[in-house]
């Protein structure tokens, strides 16, 4: 059974594991603070949470005091989630909830599909949920489909955020806000 806790620890577990892998990906495509600045936001939600606030309420925190333009749009991601989604989590809340945090972000930054960014790997999220449906399959579509919109990232020209500073350089390279989109729903699914 999924619990917004469980969800929020396995997904800063992802991010403390590669952020590496974040930070290898910004360097190529943008300025190379990525991973550290998630690390950084994965710290302070852990510091929250052991303080007692609850594990989407602690992501909005933490990323909303990291750097870069990725940690304020994270925390609209995770605002909606903590507005949203409480235990027992239910398939209806994740999916309003990923559908007003895209709703924020595209309204915020101006993004869309297409552009290499982390909408990329929202919008099929949003898109594949089942809102009244099995809360275990519409997170494993959730995890697939955003996995997907990651990977299609790779071969995109960036339009938006930093990758579309660097044009035909960052071809080829997975979108970091993408990936860690990705991670964050696959930490939903249970093993």
């Amino acid at each position: 059974m999924v619990t917004v806790d469980g969800w929020v620890a396995a997904f800063l577990d992802r991010i403390e594991d590669g952020h590496e892998e974040l930070t290898r990906l910004d360097r190529l495509a943008g300025d190379g603070d990525f991973g550290d600045n998630l690390r950084r936001a994965a710290t302070g939600a852990r510091h929250a949470m052991i303080a007692g606030a609850g594990g989407f309420a602690a992501l909005v925190t933490a990323f909303r005091a990291t750097g870069g333009t990725s940690g304020p749009l994270f925390g609209l991601w995770f605002r909606a989630f903590a507005r949203q989604v409480s235990d027992p989590v239910q398939a209806g809340d994740v999916a309003e909830a990923a559908r007003r945090g895209l709703d924020a972000i595209v309204s915020a930054a101006g993004a869309a599909v297409g552009d290499n960014t982390m909408v990329d790997a929202m919008a099929p999220a949003v898109l594949s949920f089942d809102s009244g449906g099995d809360l275990d399959a519409s997170l494993r579509r959730a995890a697939r489909e955003s996995a997907a919109g990651a990977e299609s990232t790779r071969e995109l020209l960036g339009r938006r955020g930093r990758s579309s500073y660097v044009g035909e350089h960052a071809r080829g390279v997975v979108d970091p806000g993408a990936l860690a989109v990705a991670w964050f729903f696959s930490a939903a699914v249970p093993e």
